[in-house]
């Protein structure tokens, strides 16, 4: 299998036009089995992907839960790890997370290094990808655990110089992240902006729970948008078969 075959999949769906929905499934949150039942019900409404990790992982079988979800669903399964113990060599790639919106090293670097000679020797496809965390109205997981400050959600230039930023050091993707279980998502024209001065693939996510967000994610220029929390809530589950069956109605 070539290295880059899942980042191939992701720029072929964008360069065909077509728009891109991801599920989180955090380990922390179900169990293997439920984690199972809640893949396959989302891929057969449309969802096009799964992200797997969480900021802070309490539970011990976490590379159960990648084979099992793999073993689950076609669709292609990422590692979105906290920390570099978030390995496994059941999934297909592995978004190599650089927390650039923040000036802590060991989310910039340090991780990063003690995971790589692990990731090279599991076989994972790593997919660099810039982290920005946005101010969301609250204090989320990620921020906490990172020891980082999210960027202002009214300053969008700000976010789209850290973007340009990653691009030009050789960053694959751009993920604007307002963090789990979000007050506010990521504003519409800063996903505006950061499209406008970036020409990767744009990942969006936190706090998008109904179709009217997700059409606004992806209108301003997302080429992925991702959902999480939204299938703890009530009525989570026909909640995302909606969104996943409105994304597939939008164009680039």
């Amino acid at each position: 299998m070539r290295r880059t075959v899942v980042f191939d999949y992701i720029r072929r769906m964008i360069r065909e036009k077509r728009k891109l929905h991801w599920v989180l499934l955090d380990p922390d949150d179900f169990s293997i089995q439920e984690a199972v039942r809640t893949a396959r019900a989302c891929e057969a409404c449309g969802v096009d992907g799964f992200l797997i990790g969480g900021s802070l992982l309490h539970t011990d079988h976490f590379d159960a839960f990648v084979r099992s979800v793999k073993s689950a669903v076609k669709a292609p399964v990422l590692l979105f790890p906290g920390d570099a113990t978030q390995l496994s060599r059941h999934a297909d790639a592995l978004l190599y997370l650089s927390l650039i919106s923040g000036r802590n090293p060991v989310n910039l670097i340090g991780e990063h290094v003690k995971a790589a000679p692990l990731i090279r020797r599991l076989g994972i496809e790593p997919i660099a990808t810039a982290y920005m965390l946005v101010e969301s109205g609250m204090v989320t997981s990620v921020e906490f655990m990172s020891n980082t400050r999210p960027l202002p959600r009214t300053k969008p230039m700000i976010a789209a110089a850290h973007a340009l930023a990653a691009q030009y050091m050789g960053m694959q993707m751009i993920y604007l992240e307002a963090g789990s279980g979000a007050q506010q998502t990521v504003p519409d024209d800063m996903v505006r902006m950061v499209r406008s001065y970036t020409d990767i693939p744009l990942i969006v996510g936190g706090g998008i729970r109904d179709v009217k967000t997700a059409v606004a994610k992806l209108s301003a220029g997302a080429d992925i948008i991702v959902t999480g929390n939204l299938l703890l809530q009530k009525n989570g589950l026909s909640n995302m078969k909606a969104i996943a069956r409105a994304v597939k109605k939008q164009k680039s």
